[in-house]
Order: structure tokens, then C-alpha cells, then sequence
């Protein structure tokens, strides 16, 4: 059975949409049949892969609204075994569009309960905020990953979505869990960098990743060219530390 991981924070420009492109073409690379999820309404996991997000025609929008079923919106192979549920700024309107909907939090995870078998991982990239669709895909998950941008208010974020999760975890899925908090944009030579480090694994403890991915300049490149790190750039510090964290994902299961 896949499991299924939310990609979260309310924060933006932190790294979340390009933690789930590259840690999905990472997982994919390393074997693990993945679905990819952009529940984000700006589209970026989307057009990441490549794909004209303006032409797709059945997306998160039209499952989340039930205008089509979870096997009508997967395009298949997106990148080499893997699947993705594509998303654009339509995806903005559901908000109003469910008011009155009735189990209207569920929607998602009823939905994945029929691929779910398919795949070993399915990765859900949220929007920056603690929307609806984020508890339809908190609801929908086994587990979050958080990441963290190494920079001064990271903590201050960090425990708005701790509260969210846990009210989550309390009202609507009890087996949600942390499955990590990954550092994003770290530069190794500034102090400020470190410390948040320290600090966030001084309050959080066991559940931070040991890979921490770096500022890259070839991972802000990748997405222009519509293609994950792995095949922009194999080589890069970037795509190393998504590997590297992609096998701590996979230990962790």
C-alpha cells in the first residue's frame, strides 16, 4: 500500500514545491512507483515537470470538485514511472466553491483510497497556506514533511503548523504523524544558518532529516527547463542532497 506524504508550510519561498518535484524524481530514481500531487494553485510542481499547466484537462480542481474521478486526472509517466495530478490557478476557486459541502475535508483521501495500492509513494505539494486543500491533504496523508528555510522566523512558522497538524491529527485523521523537517537553502558559510539548525533540532528533535539541502543555483535553474534536478543537473549539490533524502524517506517506511 503507497504512503501517502503532504509536502507543507504555510510559509512561502521556502522550498516546498521544489522539495516535491525533486524528492518525487529522486524516489522514482531509486525504484519507488510515485504519484505526484500539485494541490497547489499557482501550479509550480505542474509546470516543474514541464507540463502546460493551462492545457491539462482534468486537474486537482475537477477531483477536488468531483467533476472527474482520481484515474481520469493522472497523466501517466510524467517522468519515467511516475504519475502526477497536475493543478492551475483554477485550483484557486475550490476554496469558495466547497463552502456547504459536507465532508467536504475528506474529498481527497476518499479519492486516493482507489490508487493508492498502486504506487509506493503518493506526494501531495500543498499551497502556502493553511487552507482547505492543505487539511484535504493533511486528511488525505499518513504523514508531513516540513520543509524549513534556514533563516530567522523559521521556528515562529514552524509551530503555526505544528498546531495545524495536531488539530488534524485530533479532528479528522489520527494517524497523521511528522514524517520530517527537511533544511532547505542552507549556507554553510553564514552563521545565521547553523543556528537555526541547532535550533530547530534542539525543539524538534528526532524527527529532522540528516540531509539538508543547500542554496543551488542549479536547483532554481531546474524548473525554467521544465525538469527536476536529477536529470537537469545529476551531479549538482542539489540533486545529490535530494538523493540523499530520498533514502532517508525510504529508510524511514
Amino acid at each position: 500500500m503507497g504512503r501517502i506524504i503532504a509536502i507543507a508550510n504555510q510559509k512561502g519561498g521556502v522550498g516546498k514545491t521544489t522539495t516535491a518535484i525533486n524528492l518525487s524524481a529522486c524516489l522514482n530514481q531509486k525504484g519507488q512507483k510515485v504519484l505526484l500531487i500539485d494541490l497547489d494553485p499557482q501550479g509550480n510542481t505542474t509546470s516543474g515537470y514541464g507540463i502546460d499547466k493551462y492545457k491539462a484537462e482534468n486537474t486537482a480542481y475537477e477531483l477536488i470538485l468531483g467533476e472527474c474521478s482520481v484515474s481520469e486526472c493522472i497523466m501517466k509517466s510524467v517522468f519515467e514511472r511516475m504519475d502526477m495530478i497536475p493543478a492551475n490557478v483554477n485550483l484557486a476557486a475550490a476554496e469558495i466553491e466547497l463552502i456547504g459541502v459536507e465532508r467536504k475535508e475528506f474529498i481527497l483521501r476518499d479519492e486516493l483510497d482507489f490508487v493508492k495500492d498502486k504506487y509506493d509513494y503518493i506526494l501531495i505539494d500543498c499551497p502556502p497556506s493553511l487552507s482547505m486543500l492543505t487539511v484535504n491533504a493533511m486528511t488525505a496523508a499518513d504523514s508531513v514533511i516540513v520543509p524549513i528555510q534556514c533563516e530567522y522566523y523559521a521556528l515562529e512558522g514552524l509551530s503555526q503548523l505544528m498546531h495545524t497538524i495536531n488539530l488534524v491529527t485530533e479532528r479528522l485523521n489520527p494517524q497523521l504523524e511528522i514524517e520530517g523537517i527537511v533544511f532547505t537553502m542552507y549556507d554553510g558559510r553564514t552563521n545565521l544558518s547553523n543556528q537555526v539548525v541547532e535550533n530547530v533540532r534542539k525543539n524538534v528533535g528526532s524527527n529532522v532529516y540528516d540531509s539538508i539541502i543547500p542554496r543551488n543555483i542549479r536547483l532554481a535553474e531546474a524548473p525554467s527547463y521544465g525538469m527536476p534536478i536529477i536529470k537537469y543537473d545529476p551531479k549538482s549539490a542539489g540533486a545529490e542532497a535530494y538523493m540523499r533524502l530520498a533514502q532517508e524517506v525510504i529508510n524511514k517506511k
